[in-house]
């Protein structure tokens, strides 16, 4: 029942649900029969060889998660006890978290204003601080929030002076792209990255149910985090262990899963960028409303649209929102709170802060499956535009 103990009007209306494309299952069917239904096996080989081929990242890992993946990155870079390890605050904790897996510290890093990712100025100014402290960094993690990717040439360069390695938060981002003087790359294929993490959750834009991908121009990094990812098993006929690995492999029918989707992979971009006009054109010139911005580096898979909120100039806030349209069966978000606003992580540092802050306060994530009709989106743009009527009585 909704808040006002009405029965909600409609079908349900999912932020992000799974979207079949129909070669999934004909994949799948070829895993059972060849009876590779445990962890490994060829459609896991030939899902990395796919996703290499698709995102020219030469060297790629299926994994559990994407944060199994982050975890080897970051486990393969040597981060321990005692090391600071800098991201992005405006994220999904799991880009996080593998940091304190491991006995390091995070330091927080906020947003930039004209692209909700990373600010390269903020790095630096964190970065040289932390040097005068003599304190050690290991590594960076920028997050490609929403889909769009982060500046990775200009992180790269606020890093190569003190020999930091940046690994790529790229999770919500596949299928976008990322444009500088080298030329147009996959998200998270820029060569200077020490590697890249993807995620095929059932949210995302192409799922494996549950998933993810280690990816990285560097043989030796990938060798080493496949190893880690099976036990760390040494080759002998029994089972031998120099040091503690994961189980982290990825099932196979999990993989003849993410072949399938992958074929549908750059419709699904296509189809989430037109949900966004959908969206903007809905909306367009409606007091108090605005949404995520594209930065100039790039085009966003628009994983999800964001609508950016001014309670006053609107008639209601993202929260008034969100309550309205579950009233009304429609699934919405707000934007992900930041990681140094975060009770697990209190006491962390933080480089600014109020962007992120903002963003997380004014921000609400809509409803973007890729099986919306323009019908799903007029009927959640009117409820939307219904609350500032409301808010104006």
């Amino acid at each position: 029942m909704s808040p006002g103990g009405k029965a909600p009007k409609g079908p349900r209306l999912f932020l992000s649900p799974p979207h079949l494309c129909g070669a999934e299952e004909k994949r799948v069917a070829e895993a059972f029969a060849s009876n590779y239904i445990a962890p490994l096996g060829p459609q896991v080989d030939a899902f990395e060889a796919a996703f290499a081929e698709h995102t020219g990242i030469p060297h790629c890992l299926a994994v559990a998660s994407g944060t199994a993946a982050m975890h080897l990155a970051l486990h393969c870079l040597g981060v321990g006890p005692g090391d600071l390890v800098l991201a992005a605050s405006l994220t999904f904790i799991g880009s996080v978290s593998p940091v304190r897996f491991l006995g390091a510290e995070p330091v927080f890093i906020d947003a930039a204003p004209d692209s909700w990712n990373m600010d390269p100025d903020l790095l630096r100014e964190a970065l040289m601080r932390l040097a005068s402290e003599g304190r050690r960094v290991k590594a960076v993690i920028p997050t490609d929030l929403y889909g769009q990717c982060a500046d990775y040439a200009r992180l790269l360069d606020v890093c190569a002076p003190f020999g930091v390695p940046v690994v790529a938060d790229a999770a919500e981002s596949v299928g976008a792209r990322y444009a500088h003087g080298d030329g147009d790359m996959h998200a998270g294929a820029h060569q200077g990255l020490a590697a890249s993490i993807f995620s095929f959750n059932g949210n995302k834009i192409i799922t494996t149910s549950g998933g993810g991908m280690l990816a990285s121009f560097d043989a030796a990094l990938i060798a080493r985090a496949r190893r880690l990812s099976q036990q760390s098993r040494e080759p002998a006929a029994h089972y031998e262990h120099k040091e503690l690995g994961y189980n982290y492999r990825m099932s196979n029918l999990l993989g003849a899963v993410g072949l399938g989707q992958l074929e549908a992979l750059e419709a699904r971009v296509a189809k989430k960028r037109r949900i966004f006009a959908w969206y903007r054109e809905e909306l367009a010139g409606t007091p108090g409303l605005c949404f995520m911005p594209e930065a100039a580096t790039g085009k966003a898979n628009r994983w999800l649209t964001v609508l950016l909120v001014d309670a006053g100039a609107f008639g209601a806030g993202p929260e008034d929102i969100r309550r309205a349209l579950e009233a009304e069966n429609v699934e919405s978000r707000p934007v992900w709170k930041p990681m140094h606003a975060q009770p697990v992580f209190a006491g962390c540092r933080m480089f600014g802060g109020k962007v992120s802050e903002d963003l997380f306060a004014r921000g609400l994530c809509l409803p973007s499956g890729t099986a919306m009709a323009r019908e799903d989106v007029a009927r959640v743009a009117g409820l939307v535009r219904q609350c500032a009527r409301k808010g104006r009585r």
